[in-house]
């Protein structure tokens, strides 16, 4: 028999079965397609040694007017601006006092000696510790605990924030890592961050006055309106410093700043206090996707205003960055600002948005679910279907006035906005249910609104991302795009992939291009994760899918930066103590995001195609391999080949049963293959009528692409 060659349709199908789907791909990871042939895709590199604190769920990058290449990322826990490798802390101060206040610092006692694998630690006394999520430290190991009853802390997770988990012996030193404020003004929520100065005490129980004058984090201690602050350090984790003495000092006149409130780091399903992580109540949490009524993420949204940037969390008021101020000044309320327009003593900006956006071209500040403006009323209510504009040119001016042209429109298809994105002649406003067209006509009306498809569906309000004037999102159980006109997306994984997302975190979905690959990536969470652990990618060009598995919790391509670059969660858990790294893509063939670099294993595997025509068994005795090894820089690169053969579609891959002999190289289930730059032929053994074709790889320095390998098959005979 001639050779057969084995060459494939482009993408990865799932739609049908694996042998339906004959002369195509069925699984991979880490791969993609171009031109027609799949490859291990890029890998991806630091953008600097340091990391930010939270979960990062947006990211914009923008340029000023002296030049500084600036990216600003929102995370759950506050809001940076990475400049030079540089995260600057940006949250805005949202109240300060002058209070007398007490601080109490201590120590305790360990009353057991415990193994390093005890979760119960029983101590004398810990009055001056956390009832729930705290943190102690036994000599150098710290020991997270889920609840504190009395002197015993439960549910511990040793070895915490990657320390060594160790035995301790009875009456060993156990220190909270906190000291306690009375926050008499009851500023301060569970889990949000603070600022202390003017400490005038040098020093209280051991801990230096340079310590306590700095950004702790609180953590509720009591009912009436005690907190309990993380010790701050270099890295910012908890429990970092061991108190020398027990005291209770009064501090005469100290400041507190209130940074804005912390939101969660994925949605909480349940309600009221105690419901979710910091033990935060319903903050944000109108709008449930998930069942029943529970509390939602924190998300932001941000647009520059020139070199200045806008941003607002989703349900909070609109901040502006002033970037003449530099980047080691915060943001501040855009009501606040000394250029503000204000009548009377009503409202006259937004004091609650869904989102806020910077009109590329018109130059309007618009807020996507706002309250009504009213010259009287400073408390009129929140209408999540309403839009308001700042006037043209003026970000500063929202009162509605025959010489400017602020204004503001109430939508009527749908319950609430769930997102926007700037196109290249309008802006797209989806609802719930509705996909409007936002245009400007100017003056009287200014800004039109027309209905373009009810009846739509969409998954988050970071799903949705405009590609060479054609709008893409990922609906709740479909995609989309729209071209002028709203159309379904085919796509060849739609069965797969909806059946495998957490619906319940569906609001964690985000994203990204990846432009020099003309692909679009969605990120979002498996069927049972509560993190992002999966991705999508649509290639627009050749109309191809592909997935697998990565932890990206927000994504951008921009213009003035060299990569395409990713966030993911630095460590296991989401939601103890979180932090992010940024990461660029495409660049060398290894996962660089850490200290040292790791392989990507990457592999992709065909659908079952027929031996020959499938009629009798074949005999296959060897194998021209086809691959490409271009952007490897490791000497010797190799792959893995496989051929797994069966005897019908009912059966299994290399069945002995099925008179499945072995491999001349590396005998498995099935016969495996190692092919490097230069293997001209491999020699096989293996018998069926049908069989799928599978490349990988595991090891560092890697880049490979597939081409068209082939197989030489003998007639074996017509076996039942």
């Amino acid at each position: 028999m001639p050779l057969q060659k084995i060459q494939l349709r482009p993408g990865l199908n799932r739609e049908g079965t694996n042998y339906s789907n004959e002369g195509g791909y069925y699984d991979g990871d880490k791969i993609r397609f171009r031109s027609g042939f799949p490859e291990k895709i890029g890998g991806w590199t630091r953008l600097s040694i340091n990391y930010f604190l939270g979960v990062a769920r947006s990211l914009w990058n923008w340029a000023t007017l002296a030049g500084a290449n600036l990216l600003g990322i929102g995370t759950n826990l506050k809001y940076y601006i990475e400049n030079g490798g540089i995260y600057y802390d940006i949250t805005p101060i949202v109240a300060t006092a002058n209070e007398v206040n007490a601080i109490s610092v201590g120590f305790t006692t360990l009353v057991n000696t415990i193994s390093n694998s005890t979760t119960t630690v029983v101590m004398t006394n810990a009055r001056y510790m956390p009832a729930q999520n705290g943190i102690i430290k036994i000599d150098t190991e710290q020991i997270f605990y889920s609840t504190l009853t009395a002197n015993t802390a439960s549910s511990c997770i040793r070895g915490f924030n990657n320390t060594t988990a160790a035995s301790h012996t009875a009456g060993a030193n156990v220190s909270s890592g906190f000291f306690q404020w009375y926050d008499t003004n009851n500023d301060a929520n569970n889990g949000d961050f603070i600022i202390i100065s003017n400490c005038s005490v040098s020093s209280v129980g051991g801990i230096a006055n340079t310590t306590i004058n700095g950004e702790h984090q609180t953590f509720k201690y009591s009912a009436n309106y005690n907190y309990v602050l993380s010790a701050p350090g270099s890295d910012n984790n908890l429990s970092n410093i061991t108190f020398s003495t027990s005291s209770a000092t009064n501090l005469a006149n100290i400041t507190v700043q209130n940074e804005y409130p912390v939101g969660l780091p994925i949605y909480s399903i349940g309600n009221g206090w105690g419901a979710g992580p910091w033990s935060r109540g319903g903050w944000g949490s109108a709008y449930d996707t998930g069942a029943g009524v529970g509390q939602q993420l924190r998300l932001w949204t941000n647009d520059n205003y020139g070199q200045d940037l806008v941003l607002a969390p989703r349900g909070g008021p609109i901040f502006y960055w002033t970037a003449a101020n530099g980047t080691g000044n915060r943001a501040e309320y855009l009501a606040d600002l000394a250029n503000v327009v204000s009548s009377g003593s009503g409202v006259w900006i937004p004091h609650t948005t869904n989102e806020v956006v910077a009109s590329d071209i018109q130059r309007f500040v618009i807020a996507f679910g706002a309250n009504s403006y009213d010259s009287t009323d400073s408390n009129t209510p929140f209408d999540p279907m309403l839009v308001r504009w700042s006037d043209q040119e003026n970000p500063y001016d929202w009162i509605p006035a025959i010489t400017n042209q602020s204004g503001e429109f109430r939508l009527s298809h749908g319950s609430y906005i769930m997102t926007t994105i700037n196109t290249r002649q309008e802006v797209l406003v989806l609802t719930d249910s509705t996909i409007y067209s936002m245009q400007y006509l100017g003056p009287p009306y200014i800004w039109g609104f027309q209905v373009l498809m009810d009846n739509i569906s969409i998954m988050s309000p970071n799903a949705i991302i405009t590609v060479n004037n054609v709008t893409y999102w990922m609906g709740t159980d479909k995609f989309y795009m729209y071209s002028g006109r709203v159309e379904t997306l085919p796509c060849a994984l739609r069965q797969y992939i909806f059946a495998d997302i957490n619906k319940d975190q569906s609001w964690q979905v985000t994203v990204g291009s990846n432009e020099g690959f003309n692909e679009i990536w969605w990120f979002y969470c498996s069927l049972n994760s509560t993190v992002i652990d999966k991705y999508v990618i649509y290639n627009y060009l050749d109309r191809v899918w592909s997935y697998g598995n990565l932890n990206r919790t927000s994504w951008l391509d921009s213009g003035i930066r060299p990569n395409p670059m990713g966030v993911y969660i630095v460590g296991a858990d989401a939601l103890l103590n979180p932090t992010g790294r940024v990461v660029y893509h495409e660049v060398g063939t290894d996962d660089a995001g850490g200290l040292s670099s790791l392989p990507i294993s990457a592999y992709v595997q065909s659908s079952d195609f027929d031996i020959g025509d499938g009629n009798n068994f074949a005999y296959v005795w060897r194998m021209l391999p086809d691959v490409n090894f271009n952007g490897s820089n490791v000497d010797q690169p190799s792959v893995v080949m496989e051929l797994q053969p069966r005897q019908n579609s009912g059966s299994a891959y290399g069945d002995a049963a099925n008179a499945t002999t072995t491999s001349s190289q590396n005998y498995v289930t099935y016969p495996q293959y190692t092919v490097q730059q230069f293997t001209g032929q491999v020699y096989t053994r293996l018998r069926g009528r049908q069989m799928a074709f599978k490349i990988s790889s595991d090891g560092l320095g890697v880049a490979w692409q597939l081409g068209a390998p082939r197989i030489d098959i003998k007639n074996d005979g017509r076996r039942a």
